[in-house]
């Protein structure tokens, strides 16, 4: 005799535990935000996809782990401003709204980079140089309408991004080219006018220079420092300097990571790690110019190995010991990315995997908070 059963559509069950997948994912584990709390802020790049809701399992490992956020692309100047007088502020806004409603301190990037900048901002309307006077009165401009509409929601800003050469000195930008001149009296110029500007707009929101392999180069940590002692011999607020701390498996060293904080410490402002993942990849590119950066290619078929996966919870568990250690300086850490599927570089990088799960990385990182105590 032939049963009739009820007939089960594969594809909707799968998708109902998919979705619940997440939900599961990490139920019993601590909330980053509460295992540092007496530590530091902590928190992640949020895209687009996440803060519209179309990523739920993204969105519960932020509004369970993160008490702050950095907007990954949607405040740079191409995405709010890619023509002359237009702005575009949806993502920007459903970036600060998605901090709002979920209590975490919205983190604005950038407001002066020599990357992911329109054309039109460098030239005149024959499409040629403009002077210096026509470039600082376009970044016042971006700088006054950006942070004013932000003014009272953002707890803080990148004003300048990655002006540093490895060896310290200023990158040969066109900012640095126009504003600067070619002169030495003039080189910070860009610098100290943004840094001016932005917080005559808004007098209460905090205010950070931004910049990679500080944790592995003490020349180029030296010029950070160099920036800030500028900007206070000018009088002007800067509250912390941003290490983005793009890692490797072997990268950076201890040492490394002490001298960048204890000298940013010591020039009188605060430390953030604003960019942290680690590249679990053993060869390429290990900077942060996103110029140099092939997103094509950044599969890794070794990546969740348990050596990999061993390696990369030792080297987050070294990382967060140094600045559990320095605690007193550091004010915020910041994954770039929330899990392994949004990250920037492909492989495996962060501490929750393709699947939302917490991985090793995550229990060593808060191992270290623990031991601390």
């Amino acid at each position: 005799m032939r049963i009739n059963r009820p007939k089960v559509n594969i594809f909707i069950l799968v998708d109902v535990l998919l979705a619940v997948a997440p939900c599961i994912a990490g139920q019993d584990t601590p909330a980053l935000k509460d295992v540092f709390e007496d530590h530091f802020l902590i928190g992640g790049a949020l895209n687009r996809w996440l803060v519209s809701g179309r990523n739920p399992g993204a969105v519960a490992i932020a509004q369970k782990h993160f008490n702050t956020a950095t907007a990954e692309n949607e405040m740079k100047w191409q995405s709010l401003n890619s023509w002359p007088n237009q702005y575009n502020w949806q993502a920007a806004d459903s970036f600060v709204d998605f901090c709002g409603k979920n209590k975490m301190a919205p983190i604005g990037h950038c407001l002066v980079w020599h990357s992911q900048v329109p054309r039109w901002l460098f030239r005149d309307d024959s499409g040629n140089a403009i002077t210096r006077d026509a470039l600082l009165a376009r970044m016042k401009d971006h700088i006054t309408t950006v942070v004013g509409r932000y003014k009272g929601r953002v707890k803080g800003w990148d004003v300048v991004n990655e002006a540093l050469n490895e060896n310290g000195t200023l990158r040969n930008s066109q900012w640095l080219q126009i504003i600067g001149e070619g002169s030495e009296d003039k080189k910070y110029d860009f610098i100290e006018n943004a840094f001016r500007w932005a917080h005559e707009v808004d007098p209460n929101t905090e205010l950070y220079y931004n910049d990679y392999s500080l944790e592995s180069s003490k020349a180029k940590t030296d010029g950070a420092v160099a920036i800030v002692k500028h900007l206070k011999s000018k009088g002007l607020r800067i509250d912390a300097v941003g290490i983005q701390l793009h890692g490797s498996l072997t990268h950076p060293s201890p040492e490394g990571l002490e001298y960048a904080i204890t000298s940013l410490a010591d020039a009188g402002v605060k430390v953030m790690v604003t960019e942290l993942d680690i590249r679990t990849r053993t060869r390429g590119y290990r900077g942060a110019d996103i110029g140099r950066i092939n997103r094509r290619s950044t599969s890794d078929q070794n990546a969740t190995t348990p050596e990999i996966q061993k390696k990369l919870a030792d080297k987050y568990a070294e990382i967060f010991s140094v600045l559990v250690k320095h605690k007193e300086y550091i004010t915020r850490v910041t994954f770039w990315g929330v899990y392994d599927g949004a990250s920037w570089i492909g492989g495996s990088p962060l501490l929750f995997d393709r699947s939302y799960q917490p991985k090793e990385a995550f229990f060593a990182v808060v191992k270290t908070a623990q031991e601390s105590q």
